[in-house]
């Protein structure tokens, strides 16, 4: 069976975009052309690859493993077709340097390493993408981005790297965030607080449970659902309620009105990291140092901070 990299670009498409019509506009052609496509690959592997529901496609079984090894194919297309075109050019051949981010580390880590890439190598065009954990390694498997800044709560599976490589950026400590009126009432948050947090299955959502757990208390009672740790810190403010907090969101200048804590014992971290390709082409590695040296500066003042005022609120 000789599979056809025409229907496994289409299938690989169409499960980035979580539906046939968002591939089609990606892609340019017709629904019924890509479903075509993808009918014609399902009867030759001899499986359904993909469930229809009503909030679009997701593979199946089959279909993710499918998925992968398209990932993977495409992506090893795409480094011959730069190789191609840098043949004999000494470099000076335009590329494109596609860099996906999650929204606080792009703010923290992002502008002046694509800066500096820019000053580096004026010929390369950049593109940016938000990219929301745990999603964007097939991204980067399929060439579709050269670098993956993403991240890892704890509680939450490690996402197999599938061949790409995982470089460890930043350990980012989560801290206690309450209100200034509260800050000598709130001893035992995870007890008898309200909760700003994720919505069920986020990341700081996940995290939090599984810090009650490991305190033996029931699950922390959540009122108010947000991911955007703006708000989140807007409402903490106006006394709506507690929340978990990475300390990179609160390296800038003080946030009035509320009070940093941090939690007893090992503090939890997110993990922060690039993932990308095991040949990125030299200004995708250029931009991976220059994103790691943003990190090594945000560790520091990290570190400068640390428990300067704080103290900490027992977990149960």
């Amino acid at each position: 069976m000789a599979l056809d990299v025409g229907r496994l670009r289409v299938l690989v498409e169409v499960a980035h975009a979580g539906s046939i019509a968002a591939a089609a506009r990606r892609m340019g052609f017709s629904p019924s052309a890509l479903s075509q496509q993808l009918a014609k690959l399902e009867r030759q592997v001899g499986a359904r690859l993909l469930e229809r529901g009503a909030g679009g496609v997701t593979p199946t079984a089959t279909g993710q493993v499918l998925v992968e090894h398209g990932e993977r194919v495409l992506g090893e297309l795409r480094e011959a077709e730069r190789a191609v075109a840098t043949a004999g050019t000494a470099g000076a051949a335009t590329v494109t340097i596609a860099l996906g981010t999650f929204a606080t580390g792009g703010t923290l880590l992002v502008p002046a390493a694509l800066a500096a890439l820019r000053r580096d190598h004026p010929q390369v065009r950049l593109a940016l993408r938000d990219v929301e954990p745990p999603d964007g390694y097939g991204l980067v498997a399929s060439g579709d981005l050269d670098v993956l800044i993403t991240h890892r709560y704890p509680g939450m599976p490690s996402t197999p790297v599938r061949g790409l490589v995982r470089r460890n950026l930043l350990l980012d400590p989560l801290r206690v965030v309450v209100p200034t009126a509260w800050a000598d009432e709130v001893t035992h948050p995870l007890d008898d607080a309200s909760w700003v947090c994720g919505p069920p299955g986020s990341p700081s959502r996940v995290c939090l449970e599984h810090l009650a757990r490991a305190a033996g208390t029931a699950s922390p009672r959540v009122d108010l659902e947000t991911a955007d740790y703006a708000l989140t810190l807007a409402l903490v403010r106006d006394g709506l309620g507690v929340a978990l907090v990475p300390a990179s969101v609160l390296a800038g200048s003080p946030v009035d009105g509320v009070a940093v804590r941090d939690v007893a014992g090992t503090p939890p971290v997110r993990e922060i990291c690039a993932v990308h390709r095991r040949r990125p082409p030299p200004p995708a590695q250029r931009l991976i140092d220059l994103v790691q040296q943003a990190a090594v500066r945000l560790a520091a003042r990290l570190a400068a901070r640390s428990g300067a005022g704080e103290r900490d609120l027992t977990g149960g």
